[in-house]
């Protein structure tokens, strides 16, 4: 029995771990760090947004065509605007893909999902630029009673 006893039971060799593809980008590090910044750059822009269009002037009930088209004749709200467009499409669209990655299991389900998300997001973003850098604030042809008050008749 003493023979037993210092004997140490025999152990298999440790498997090697599974090789494990490696890449030298951080992109989803990246990805996590854009979404904490653009959520704080987008803080400030929307309660701007909100403070310009509800506090500051006569409330919700002077936002008309004519309101819309006295701020976007300001580079200032254009790019404004724009910026605020362009971060929280972007930021949504981080989000949404980070889910995708999480819950579609089948590659197919995957690529189906995240093609939708990045067509809506080109057709969303393309379409909002060219509303805010074209919008015409003195169409011809209108009422003048509809126009704002820098259109000349």
């Amino acid at each position: 029995m003493s023979q037993l006893a210092t004997q140490a039971p025999a152990v298999a060799a440790p498997r090697s771990p599974r090789s494990r593809r490696t890449t030298r980008t951080n992109y989803e590090l990246y990805g996590w760090v854009f979404m904490r910044a653009s959520g704080v750059v987008l803080l400030v822009l929307i309660f701007g947004h909100l403070f310009m269009n509800l506090i500051d002037g006569e409330g919700i009930n002077a936002i008309d065509f004519g309101f819309v088209a006295g701020k976007w004749a300001s580079p200032l709200w254009q790019v404004w605007d724009l910026l605020m467009l362009w971060l929280a499409m972007i930021h949504g669209t981080n989000g949404v893909r980070t889910i995708i990655n999480d819950y579609a299991e089948r590659t197919g389900t995957r690529v189906v999902l995240k093609s939708a998300l990045y067509l809506s997001f080109v057709v969303v973003v393309v379409l909002g630029t060219l509303v805010i850098f074209t919008f015409d604030p003195c169409p011809a042809g209108s009422p003048a009673d509809l126009l704002p008050s820098f259109c000349e008749a």
